[in-house]
């Protein structure tokens, strides 16, 4: 690898934003950037979008977030949600066969494969590649330049900028960039090249996801089923497998993976003879968790599986990491204008990084909680039972599915007691009629919704015109009479606050008026 600044090529291409990384975290971040007129290149090593097995759904806030950019809006994979009895009868063991998942309830969530989580709406059940082709359409449309088959080999960076060293088609070649972020997975080069440790724990379990044919449909039940020695997944129509066993992690995660070893997973797991006839997809996984010392260095910033890499259940890193590029993106965007200063990009490790955390102490748990033996399976019995109750019951869906996100922004006196918490989409009524937040958010704009009709609140707001949206609307179920919301959704200022703390949260959160 040549060290930065050695390229042999003296082409020396200009970007305002670099994301390294082309995955779905990468193309939302670069889309963000891209809404507020900042020009994004996303460097993407892969010439195309990988097929093999990935994140199968979209859950949790994740839905929220793509509903607030207009992404992902009528494709249509929602499944049947089981009512509270039927949750019951799950948990209190009335299953067929020994299979964790009844046929009956195929639209129920699973903590630890305990299907008894009362999520507030249906997961979306797209695969991943169907998300990111979706995210390249719309990183087209706002101008982004994808350029796949680009490989960072090289950076350095100071007060004025980073200079990076590219592999690319056509040879290296040299950029120079304002910020340079990297969405480039859990291995990520970026990480690596700035020096950030990634500390946390290895992985104890070896993994398939597999959509495969076998000799005979009737080797085993379909469903969910825990094991003496691990984790077996059936699905009929088309065949779909996932096996876990806790046996370490893989020897080598980049060897490929033959049919003969993902079938001797499937023999020790299900106790049979059965045959892999053909393999169409497959992947191989572990459980290793590990987070970013920190996301930001200097001009360098981490998002997704770059800054944590997590176990799979529940699809966890998808869900986190779009979290991570809706909190970076706008505040990106301002300091590369001018408009904030740089310290606002500190605000996104100090947010962020604790979610991180708990997302990966949560898939810890998850797999302790998969282990064979007694001991966890009395722990397993008495955690279904507590979750009977319900509120217990929404307070762990709430933890899993990234609802009960709160940031620290200050003392709630002085900027309302909502501040911190993500806004629900409010249905809002004027003159034109009645309108969605989520559908107001679509064009990445902090909006400041006056919803008692107050004068003095938009005047106080005027200076930030050019910057924020005010809207003035009626809302039957308003939390506050006056919201100040960012553009990842979170409340930055409410009433019952004093109005004059408001021009304090519009210059913290959306820079000094007086600065273009």
């Amino acid at each position: 690898m040549p060290p930065a600044g050695s390229c042999p090529r003296a082409e020396v291409r200009m970007a305002q934003v670099v994301v390294v990384g082309g995955g779905p975290i990468g193309l939302i971040l670069a889309c963000e950037v891209a809404l507020h007129g900042v020009p994004v290149v996303v460097l993407e090593r892969l010439p195309e979008i990988e097929t093999h097995p990935k994140a199968e759904g979209i859950t949790g806030r994740a839905i929220d977030i793509l509903d607030r950019r207009g992404l992902m809006i009528g494709v249509d994979g929602t499944p049947a949600q089981p009512t509270a009895g039927e949750r019951a009868r799950i948990a209190l063991g009335e299953r067929r066969a020994d299979s964790l998942q009844p046929k009956a309830f195929p639209g129920a969530r699973h903590f630890a494969t305990m299907f008894v989580l009362r999520p507030e709406s249906p997961d979306l059940l797209v695969p991943q590649q169907v998300l990111e082709k979706e995210l390249a359409g719309r990183a087209a449309e706002l101008g982004v330049e994808v350029r796949r088959g680009h490989t960072l080999t090289g950076f350095t960076q100071d007060g004025d900028g980073v200079r990076l060293d590219v592999d690319g088609p056509d040879g290296p070649y040299r950029m120079e960039a304002g910020w340079l972020a990297g969405c480039d997975g859990g291995r990520s080069t970026v990480r690596k090249l700035a020096g950030i440790a990634f500390p946390g724990t290895d992985g104890i379990t070896t993994g398939y996801r597999a959509f495969a044919e076998i000799d005979d449909p009737d080797f085993h039940l379909p469903g969910w089923f825990r094991k003496d020695n691990g984790l077996l997944v059936y699905e009929e129509g088309p065949p779909r497998f996932i096996t876990l066993e806790f046996i370490g992690p893989p020897a080598n995660r980049d060897a490929p993976i033959t049919r003969e070893e993902f079938q001797e997973s499937l023999r020790r797991l299900s106790g049979t003879d059965v045959t892999v006839t053909k393999v169409h997809k497959i992947n191989r996984f572990t459980d290793n968790e590990r987070q970013a010392e920190t996301y930001r260095q200097g001009r360098i910033l981490l998002a997704g599986d770059a800054a944590h890499v997590q176990s799979q259940w529940s699809g966890p890193g998808l869900r986190l990491g779009l979290g991570d590029a809706v909190n970076l993106g706008w505040k990106l965007a301002a300091v590369a204008r001018g408009q904030c200063p740089e310290d606002l990009l500190d605000t996104y490790t100090s947010e962020r990084h604790p979610v991180g955390a708990q997302t990966l102490e949560v898939q810890r748990a998850s797999i302790a909680l998969m282990r064979p033996g007694p001991h966890v399976d009395a722990l397993r019995r008495l955690l279904t039972h507590l979750l009977l109750d319900e509120d217990t019951n929404r307070r762990l869906t709430a933890v899993v599915d990234d609802l009960h996100i709160r940031y620290d922004m200050g003392d709630p006196s002085l900027t309302g007691p909502l501040v911190g918490l993500y806004c629900p989409d409010l249905r809002l009524k004027d003159a034109g009629g009645t309108v969605r937040l989520a559908e107001l958010q679509r064009t990445g704009r902090p909006l400041l919704l006056d919803l008692a009709d107050d004068p003095g609140l938009r005047a106080l707001a005027e200076p930030w015109s050019g910057r924020v949206d005010v809207v003035t609307a009626e809302c039957a179920d308003a939390p506050a009479d006056a919201l100040l919301i960012r553009p990842d959704g979170f409340v930055a200022w409410s009433t019952p606050a004093g109005e004059t703390s408001l021009p304090d949260a519009l210059a913290r959160w959306f820079g000094n008026p007086a600065r273009t």
